[in-house]
């Protein structure tokens, strides 16, 4: 059994602020996001199944975020070319940030030690923030199931 993250961040904290690349070649900074309901979602690797999963579910329920407010941002550690690509296939409505020198994943405490079919390595934890409209953490969830993740999410907002 893996160990239990330890995020070095709690619900109360500022969330870091960051400047990074997205898909579709634009750049975004949280500042940019002041007043709006953050959800901020970290996943391992774009098009890969459980990633796809999360992804697509947040796609089919962005209408609710929205209407409640929200701005919807995943994070992996691929590059913007692999984002643009798993966007376009997926149809995503939400901004892909594209973390490759790891900023924020360290940043946010997400990156660390995985363990897959016996193989330890280092890689993106699937752990996901809602940042209020003050750019403080008001939940972090450190153990996503990508099927029921939203809902979760919706019923935080």
């Amino acid at each position: 059994m893996a160990k239990e993250l330890e995020l070095k961040l709690k619900a109360g904290d500022p969330a870091p602020a960051f400047t990074v690349a997205t898909n579709g070649g634009g750049r975004i900074s949280l500042a940019d996001y002041l007043g709006q309901n953050v959800i901020l979602y970290f996943y391992p690797k774009d098009d890969t199944p459980g990633c796809t999963k999360e992804a697509c579910s947040f796609r089919d329920h962005f209408a609710a975020l929205k209407a409640k407010g929200a701005v919807v941002l995943g994070v992996s550690t691929d590059p913007v070319k692999s984002h643009d690509k798993f966007v376009e296939k997926f149809k995503l409505p939400f901004t892909l940030l594209a973390d490759e020198d790891k900023q924020i994943v360290n940043a946010y405490g997400v990156w660390g030690e995985k363990t897959f079919m016996g193989r330890k390595y280092l890689g993106t934890n699937r752990v996901t923030f809602l940042i209020d409209p003050k750019g403080k953490i008001k939940k972090i969830w450190p153990k996503v199931k990508p099927e029921e993740h939203v809902a979760e999410v919706l019923a935080e907002l």
